[in-house]
Order: C-alpha cells, then structure tokens, then sequence
C-alpha cells in the first residue's frame, strides 16, 4: 500500500473519530491499525482451501472389498502375474517362511527343519570334499570362470515333495531339498544333477523359459548323472535286448519328467521339446566325459580323467 493512500486514511479516520479518540494518541493508532488490518485482509488474494475427501466408514470399505473379490472370481479384476517360473516348488525362494502343521508334528513328519537343515548341510559338505562327480563338477565350474561358494551358491532348503533339488537362474544357487534328499546318495545326485545345469548356463547362452534350452539341459543331467540299467528297470525302461535303446529312453523319461515338473506346459509340449533336442543333447558329454554305470568305478575314472580336458582339480 502506497504512502499517500496509508495518510488518505488516516485523515478520513481522523475526522471520524469522536472527540475523546482524537484527544488520546494511543487509542487513536490502536484503530487505525485496526482498520488498516482489516484493508489489507480484504485487498489481499483470497486462497483456495483444499477440501479433505469425505470419510469412509467401516461398512463401504467391506463392500469394496467384496466387490474387487467378486470382480477377480468373474475375471473382471485386476489379472495376476504368471509366476516366472512356472510351478512353486521351492516357496523358500520367494521370501515365504515354512510352517509346519500340527498334525505333521505329532506324526514326526514336521517340526525338525533346523535338524534336518544341519544334517543336509552335512552331507553337502561331505559330498564336496568325497564325492567324486561332485569334485569334477567344481573343478570343471572354476575352469569355466563359475567358481561355487558353498555359502553363496548351495543352500538346503523344504520343498514340494516331489522334487529333491533345483537350480535357480535368477540367484544362480543350487537348491538341496533337505526333506527329501536325506542320506549322503541322494544328495550327491542332487549336487551332481543341478551342477550340469549351472555349467550349462556358465557355458551357454541358456534361457531357461525356453523349453528346448530346459529340455537340452534336463536331457544332459539325465544322461551323465542318473540313468543306468538298474535305474531304467526301476522306471520300466529296461530291456535285456536292446541295452542301448534302453538308456536313450531312461534319459527321455527322467528329462521329460523333470520339465514337467518345473514348467506349466502340456505334456505333449514337454514329449515334442525332448525329441526336437535329443540327438545333439545325448551325445554331449561335457565336463564328465562318459555315462555312468551303477556299481562301477565310472565317476572315479571321470574324475581322474578331467583334468586331461583341461578342468581343474578341486
């Protein structure tokens, strides 16, 4: 507000004022003050009050949520995310802690995670420094440039009963199923099998949402670590005649059975990625060099025989 304007005033209320105001200075500024506030409060620019949104009682926000529930049972909801890698066998994964239930409790089925995770990291421990597919396994991972941290990359884990082990890609570790994979065997075969998975994708370019990439791999795995006459009799496999024909369908069952087990495709699906990628994923051999028999001295000479490959010794 200008000067001239302020003494304007001033002199209006001057004249205004009753006699006694006029006499006393004091009162005489305590209303002009007064009214010059009142001016300024005017003349100034009004600002725009942002209104708070009305409150939702307790009853509204029920029925909302009974709506989304009932728009997402017809389809018409928001659409989850497909889970990245098909079925979720391994929950420890994705952050969800196990819990037991009562029930398997007092049958003795549950309730010994923490026992059971000492015994598993036990034998993976014996296994690494024993095992001697294991061994080579470890040493051919440091050749290619993948060392394995016991800590980092193995990590013993509940999951669904029927898997006993898995390698995951986005973590790069090897998952031990503590409560399947019990005795010292079996998780050598675990360690063994999910090793060629984590040298192939050390190796290759593997992309384990392709199914002809997860079929190579599982076809390996099977190949080098698991089938043999006394495990494709087991599966039905086995024949006297043709001892040949037999591992070759040894090998289709266990791969065809494992993609199924880890992906959401059909079994046809499944049957016609093994086929498309068998002949070239049989006859590899890389890093064991041979398929193993039972009850032989296989795995030692493999283990001794890799570093004529150029595979470190672990």
């Amino acid at each position: 507000m200008h000067r001239e304007h302020c003494l304007a005033i001033v002199a209006t209320l001057a004249k205004q004022l009753p006699v006694y105001y006029s006499t006393n200075p004091r009162i005489t500024k305590i209303i002009i003050m007064g009214f010059l506030t009142k001016v300024a409060a005017k003349a100034a620019p009004t600002t725009e009050t942002t209104q708070s949104p009305p409150a939702i009682s307790v009853n509204e926000k029920k029925e909302a949520q009974t709506n989304a529930k009932e728009e997402e049972l017809n389809g018409n909801g928001p659409k989850k995310e497909p889970k990245e890698w098909g079925y979720d066998l391994y929950p420890e994964r994705r952050g969800e802690a196990f819990k037991p239930k009562w029930s398997r409790i007092l049958l003795g089925l549950e309730g010994r995670e923490s026992i059971d995770r000492y015994k598993c990291e036990e034998n993976v421990y014996w296994c690494v420094k024993n095992g001697p597919l294991v061994k080579l396994m470890m040493g051919a991972l440091r050749s290619s440039g993948c060392p394995i941290d016991l800590r980092r990359h193995i990590s013993c884990e509940v999951c669904d009963p029927t898997v006993t082990g898995g390698y995951d890609p986005v973590l790069n570790q090897i998952v031990v199923c503590q409560n399947m994979a019990r005795n010292r065997s079996m998780v050598h075969g675990v360690l063994t099998h999910e090793m060629i998975h984590m040298f192939d994708y050390c190796n290759n370019d593997l992309d384990f949402k392709n199914v002809d990439h997860l079929a190579c791999t599982e076809i390996r795995a099977a190949n080098l670590a698991h089938c043999s006459f006394l495990s494709a009799m087991f599966q039905g496999d086995a024949s006297p005649f043709n001892i040949k024909e037999a591992h070759q369908n040894c090998v289709k069952s266990k791969a065809l059975a494992s993609v199924l087990a880890v992906r959401n495709v059909s079994r046809q699906d499944a049957i016609d990625a093994v086929e498309r990628v068998f002949p070239k994923c049989y006859n590899d051999l890389e890093p064991i060099g041979r398929r193993i028999r039972r009850n032989s001295t296989d795995q030692q000479k493999a283990y001794m025989e890799g570093p004529m490959y150029g595979y470190d010794v672990y």
